[in-house]
């Protein structure tokens, strides 16, 4: 299993809009082929910073949604929000405990 995590800073005023673009499409991105799963978290002592926390299939699937119109349609309303430079980080899945 494939996962990736997204951090993302954004403009206090905007942070409404973020989270109105992420609800409108959030069902969208987990339904994407080769997505299993997708959470979204907000910083508790820095509440401008979102985390994206999703699973992919493999790297090809993740590779699949980051060239798709969806994707692009989401991350053009999605960039212009931001305060920081966004950060995001690829990694294999070792354990998981229940």
């Amino acid at each position: 299993m494939f996962v990736r995590i997204v951090k993302m800073g954004f403009q206090p005023e905007k942070i409404d809009e973020f989270l109105a673009n992420f609800e409108e499409n959030k069902d969208k991105i987990r339904g994407f082929e080769g997505c299993q799963f997708l959470e979204l978290y907000r910083g508790k002592d820095n509440t401008n910073q979102f985390f994206t926390y999703s699973f992919w299939e493999d790297e090809e699937a993740l590779e699949n949604y980051r060239n798709s119109e969806l994707f692009k349609s989401v991350w053009a309303k999605t960039k212009v929000l931001f305060n920081e430079k966004p950060e995001a980080w690829s990694v294999d899945k070792l354990a998981s405990l229940d």
